[in-house]
């Protein structure tokens, strides 16, 4: 079989790719809603052996000779957010899986959440920022709402800058409900406008969980010397990495992501540095165990 990383490289087919890293994982985003015979009519679905007769949809049967389930629900106050950063720098690729980018890795981590998500008949929503702008897919549940968010993820392109801090402030209105909300970003803009709503965020009570993508190469400062390099959201000059450019730029890196951390933790937001070279499933599971819920 496959792994993730190849995968993704092979595949755009993001539904295969959730039922493959779903395959490996273990227990969901929280307690979901209640299900069963509760009081809010919810939705029909198939019957399954084990199922409640009573709960049997006679005049539905009668009409499309099928078995139906009425599903009702008691309401969760937690929606789920699902914040993409999709600007430029997130279409860098990996070195070593040339067709896999940030955003391609973060479009399946956050399918895959979507999925979990739908399952547990959770409320989602999700957030894409990019040229300067916010764009919300309002909370929803049920399938048609898992099958919005993955059209959204399948064509979204990383470009341009993220939304600045006005734009965003203006924008925050989508979390009054108590909210759990996964940020992916490369987090190499911090402090920036996005950072500084994901902490007003989590001033605000709400849960933030925050996931950080980065290649080997950056890691490692594994880039080739013979290249020049392009910041995309900025007009720099283009940059070679001669061995002493190197070490600059390593402990550069090192010292941005030491202090992003340390502010992370000074706000209790669960932060995970992953290379897209990694395993799609173990980054996931990794991202959801730091706050202990895998």
């Amino acid at each position: 079989m496959l792994d993730s990383a190849s995968l993704l490289a092979h595949s755009q087919d993001l539904d295969l790719i959730v039922r493959h890293v779903l395959a490996g994982l273990g227990h969901g985003l929280h307690a979901g809603r209640e299900r069963g015979a509760g009081v809010e009519f919810s939705e029909y679905r198939a019957y399954a052996p084990g199922d409640e007769w009573r709960r049997v949809d006679w005049k539905l049967l009668a009409r499309n000779d099928r078995y139906y389930v009425r599903e009702a629900e008691r309401d969760s106050h937690v929606a789920i957010w699902l914040w993409l950063d999709a600007s430029a720098s997130m279409a860098e690729a990996s070195y070593d899986y040339p067709s896999v980018s940030k955003l391609d890795f973060a479009r399946v981590i956050f399918a895959c959440l979507a999925a979990v998500a739908q399952r547990q008949g959770d409320a989602f929503g999700l957030l894409i920022a990019q040229n300067g702008r916010l764009q919300i897919t309002p909370a929803a549940r049920g399938p048609r709402q898992f099958h919005r968010v993955m059209a959204q993820l399948k064509q979204t392109s990383a470009a341009g800058v993220l939304p600045d801090a006005a734009l965003l402030k203006a924008q925050l209105h989508f979390a009054r409900a108590p909210s759990l909300i996964f940020a992916i970003s490369d987090f190499l803009e911090w402090p920036s406008a996005c950072s500084e709503s994901l902490v007003r965020l989590r001033h605000m009570r709400h849960d933030v969980r925050a996931l950080c993508l980065q290649t080997r190469a950056e890691c490692e400062a594994g880039f080739a010397s013979t290249i020049a390099y392009v910041d995309p959201e900025h007009n720099a000059d283009p940059v070679k990495f001669s061995e002493t450019a190197k070490a600059d730029f390593l402990a550069a890196h090192t010292a941005h992501f030491q202090r992003v951390e340390q502010q992370c933790r000074q706000v209790n937001i669960p932060f995970l540095r992953a290379r897209i070279e990694q395993d799609v499933g173990k980054t996931l599971r990794d991202w959801l165990k730091l706050a202990g819920r895998a």
